[in-house]
């Protein structure tokens, strides 16, 4: 069955004890979908601690880490002093199970 990276992510979080939200919304009519300042899908909570988070494929983590370093808001977003993470993930044949990289942005 296939899973998307932000149920994956969230629930990879959610065993280490953080609280996820996702942040991304839909819009109905246009069929789009907008991240939380342009470059966030998922919001994670735990201790004090806030992590802005951009789950993708496995391929696609490049395109997401460079989508958030050339964001107009990057430089706002950096200031909250959050963790901004890329999640990238992919099924393994070989385990039979997923796997995810991440890449720190903040």
């Amino acid at each position: 069955m296939k899973r998307s990276p932000s149920a994956l992510t969230a629930e990879l979080l959610k065993e280490q004890g953080w609280l996820v939200w996702t942040v991304e919304r839909w819009i109905p009519g246009a069929n789009i979908r907008v991240d939380l300042f342009g470059i966030l899908d998922q919001i994670a909570i735990r201790d004090g601690q806030v992590m802005g988070l951009q789950p993708t494929s496995w391929e696609n983590v490049s395109a997401r880490v460079r989508k958030i370093a050339d964001s107009e808001h990057i430089g706002e977003v950096r200031k909250l002093g959050w963790t901004l993470m890329v999640y990238g993930w992919k099924w393994d044949a070989k385990t039979k199970g997923w796997i995810h990289k991440v890449v720190d942005v903040s």
